[in-house]
C-alpha cells in the first residue's frame, strides 16, 4: 500500500497530470482574460470610434464589471459545486467563459461591452473556484502546494500569453481579434476535458456514491481516500445527514475565523492583482514609456509572478503556506515602494518582477493554501468565499487606479497604495490561528474535522 504522500501507481500519475494540465490551461484564459483588458486599454481609451468616448473613471469600471461577474461565479460555484459535483462545475464553466469571450468581441457599444464582460466573469469565477479543490482532491498530499501552484499559475501565465499576442498581434487582429483567443477553449479544450477529466471520487464518497468512486478509482489509478474509505467507518464516511456542506459549514464556530481570515488574504492578493494588471501599462505610458514598453512592464510582472510563484510553493510544501504567503505579501510591500523611486531602468524591471511575485504569485499561493485547509464538504465553498470574497478586492482594484489617474495624482501616491494593501494581507495572513487553535476553540461535538494536512 502506498504513501498517501506518493503516487500509487504510474496509473495514477498520469490520471493526475492530465487533470493538472486541463486545469492549467483551463485558468490561462482566466488570467488571459484578466490581462488582456488591461493591453487593450490604452487603444480604447485613444480611439473613441472603437467603443465610445471613455473617461479614465468609466475604464476602471469596466475592468470591474468583470469582476462583479467572477464574484458572482465564484459564489454560484460555492453554492452548488458541494453539490453537483467537480467535474460537471468544470465543463460547464469553460462552455459559459468561452461563449463569453467570444460574444465580447462583438461588443460595438460600452454598454454592451460591459455587460458582457460581466456575464464572462460568471464562467471564469465559477472555474476558478472548482479548479482548487479538484487539485486538492486528486493531488498526493505532499505535492498539493505545487500543484495548486503551477494550476493557479495559469493566471499569470495567461497574462504573459496576452501581453505578447497584443505586442506582436494588437496591429493586425485588432482588440476584437485578441478578445476571439479567449474563446478557443470551447472547441480546443472542452473535447479533451469531456474525455479525461474524471469526478473526484473523494467527494463521490462524501456525497455516499461509494460505487462509483471506486470505479473511478480502478480506472484511473487514483487511491480511494484512505481518511473517507468505507474500510475505516469511523473516520470516512458519506457525509452525515446532520453535517453542514458547503457555505454552511463555513459558518460553524470553527471555521468562521479562518474563513473570515483567508477572505481577506484574497480580498488584498486579488486586490494588488487587477489593480496593476489593469492601470499598470497606462502608468508606465504615462511615466514616459511608449505603448510597447509599457507593455513589457506588464510580460515582466506576470512572468515574474510564475517564476516566483512556483518557487515559493515548493517551500510552501516543506515550510507550511502560511508563512510563505506573509513572506510574498512583505516582498511585494518592499518592490512596490522601490517603484517609486528613481532608479534605472533594469532596477525598476527587476522590481516589478518582484511585485509580481508578492501580488500575483501569493494569490497563486492563498488558493493552494485555502483549498487545503477545508474538509472535502466544504472544500468547494471555502475556495469559492476566498475567490468570491477577494474579488470585491479585484473590483476595488482597477476603481482605484482609475480615479488616482482620472484625479492625476502621480503613480507614487498609487503604488504607495498598493504598498500599504499588501503589508495588511501579510498581517492578515499571520493572524490565521493554526489547525490545533482552531480546534481547541469549541467542543469537539461543536464543528467540523478540519482538513489542513490531509
Amino acid at each position: 500500500m502506498s504513501s498517501p504522500s506518493t503516487w500509487s501507481g504510474p496509473q495514477h500519475r498520469s490520471s493526475v497530470l492530465w487533470i493538472v494540465t486541463l486545469a492549467t490551461i483551463a485558468i490561462v484564459f482566466d488570467g488571459y482574460d484578466l490581462v488582456v483588458y488591461g493591453t487593450v486599454l490604452p487603444i480604447l481609451l485613444d480611439d473613441p470610434t472603437q467603443l465610445g468616448h471613455l473617461s479614465a473613471a468609466t475604464a476602471g469600471a469596466l475592468g470591474s464589471y468583470a469582476l462583479v461577474g467572477v464574484m458572482i461565479g465564484a459564489f454560484i460555484a460555492g453554492a452548488f459545486g458541494d453539490r453537483v459535483g467537480r467535474r460537471r462545475m468544470m465543463l460547464f464553466n469553460i462552455i459559459w467563459f468561452s461563449v463569453g469571450m467570444g460574444a465580447t468581441a462583438l461588443a460595438h457599444n460600452l454598454v454592451t461591452f460591459g455587460v458582457l464582460r460581466c456575464l464572462t466573469g460568471i464562467g471564469i469565477g465559477g472555474l476558478v473556484a472548482t479548479v482548487g479543490a479538484m487539485v486538492a482532491e486528486f493531488a498526493p498530499p505532499a505535492k498539493r502546494n505545487l500543484f495548486n501552484a503551477i494550476v493557479y499559475s495559469g493566471v499569470p501565465a495567461g497574462g504573459v500569453v496576452a501581453a505578447v499576442l497584443a505586442l506582436l498581434f494588437a496591429d493586425h487582429i485588432g482588440w476584437r481579434g485578441l478578445f476571439w483567443v479567449g474563446a478557443l477553449p470551447l472547441i480546443t479544450l472542452l473535447p479533451v476535458a469531456w474525455f479525461k477529466m474524471p469526478e473526484s471520487p473523494r467527494w463521490l464518497v462524501a456525497r455516499g456514491r461509494i460505487a462509483e468512486a471506486q470505479a473511478i478509482s480502478a480506472r484511473t489509478g487514483i487511491p480511494m481516500p484512505a481518511e473517507e474509505s468505507p474500510a475505516v467507518p469511523s473516520v470516512a464516511r458519506a457525509v452525515a445527514p446532520s453535517e453542514k456542506v458547503g457555505f454552511a459549514a463555513l459558518a460553524t464556530r470553527r471555521l468562521a475565523v479562518p474563513t473570515l481570515l483567508l477572505g481577506l488574504m484574497s480580498f488584498a492578493g486579488l486586490l494588488l492583482t487587477y489593480g496593476l494588471n489593469t492601470w499598470l501599462p497606462q502608468i508606465m505610458k504615462s511615466a514616459g514609456f511608449n505603448a510597447k514598453g509599457s507593455l513589457s512592464f506588464l510580460l515582466v510582472l506576470n512572468g515574474g509572478a510564475i517564476v516566483g510563484g512556483l518557487i515559493a510553493a515548493r517551500l510552501a510544501d516543506r515550510r507550511g503556506p502560511q508563512r510563505i504567503v506573509a513572506t510574498s505579501f512583505c516582498l511585494a510591500t518592499v518592490a512596490l515602494v522601490c517603484l517609486t523611486v528613481g532608479f534605472p531602468l533594469p532596477v525598476l524591471l527587476a522590481a516589478v518582477a518582484v511585485a509580481g511575485v508578492g501580488t500575483i504569485g501569493t494569490q497563486v499561493l492563498i488558493y493552494g493554501y485555502v483549498s487545503n485547509f477545508y474538509p472535502t464538504s466544504a472544500r468547494a465553498a471555502g475556495v469559492a468565499w476566498c475567490a468570491g470574497f477577494g474579488r470585491l478586492g479585484g473590483i476595488v482594484g482597477p476603481l482605484i487606479g482609475g480615479m488616482l489617474i482620472g484625479a492625476g495624482i502621480s503613480s507614487s501616491v498609487a503604488f504607495y497604495i498598493f504598498a500599504g494593501i499588501a503589508l495588511a494581507g501579510s498581517v492578515a495572513t499571520m493572524m490565521v490561528p493554526s489547525r490545533e487553535a482552531a480546534e481547541s476553540a469549541v467542543p469537539k461535538h461543536d464543528s467540523l474535522p478540519l482538513a489542513t494536512a490531509e
